[in-house]
């Protein structure tokens, strides 16, 4: 899986990246706000009738993205029922979940291309500091771009051990899959500094005045 993007045609596709990242930023904004269950299982509700309903995705490309922090969630929901109470549990778990899937109808829906245009010319303001939009965005790139990556070489560590029979060692596979992102890692940016992403943008000679004669 190189890409969390499903292609489609539906008006949640067509819809501008813009348009979808600034809603779930007000989204965000708004659950936070509020402290209501209804309310925020809700908002729950809305993404998943948008994600599955308008935008026409399958059930496993929003599940592949909740999947990794259900027990991370499950966790948060046992501390809030030790340290606070059952309200405040569910309104934290339903908060996030509704972000998270989201966020997931996002990223399904949206080309990476797009959504890096869009960050980019969110940074343009900053160029007055010496800011370069399009490292940004190469940055935002390459890290939604390794995300999959990493998975994979991970994936094939762990089938890799179960081959040898190495099925509890699960914590085994930390040192070969750092030594592999490392070395990726070098790679790319050897790669960068041989095409000169490093590289100050030159500046144009500014045009001398005219002297008359």
């Amino acid at each position: 899986m190189l890409s969390l993007y499903v292609p489609g045609r539906s008006v949640v596709h067509r819809a501008p990246a813009g348009l979808k990242l600034g809603l779930l930023a007000a989204l965000g904004v708004g659950l936070f706000l509020t402290e209501r269950p209804a309310v925020v299982g809700g908002a729950l509700v809305g993404a998943l009738a948008v994600g599955l309903g308008a935008a026409r995705l399958p059930w496993r490309a929003l599940a592949v993205q909740v999947r990794p922090v259900w027990l991370w969630l499950a966790l948060l929901f046992v501390f809030h029922l030790l340290a606070t109470d059952l309200r405040t549990g569910t309104v934290a778990v339903l908060r996030l979940l509704a972000l998270l899937v989201t966020a997931a109808v996002v990223t399904a829906t949206t080309r990476v291309t797009a959504l890096v245009a869009v960050v980019e010319w969110l940074a343009s303001p900053l160029r007055v500091f010496g800011v370069r939009p399009a490292r940004i965005g190469l940055v935002i790139a390459m890290t939604l771009r390794f995300i999959p990556l990493v998975a994979e070489r991970a994936a094939r560590i762990r089938e890799a051990q179960a081959a040898r029979g190495a099925y509890r060692l699960r914590w085994g596979m930390a040192v070969p899959l750092l030594v592999q992102v490392l070395r990726m890692a070098a790679t790319v940016g050897e790669a960068l500094d041989a095409r000169g992403a490093d590289d100050a943008p030159a500046r144009r000679p500014r045009a001398r005045p005219a002297v008359a004669s």
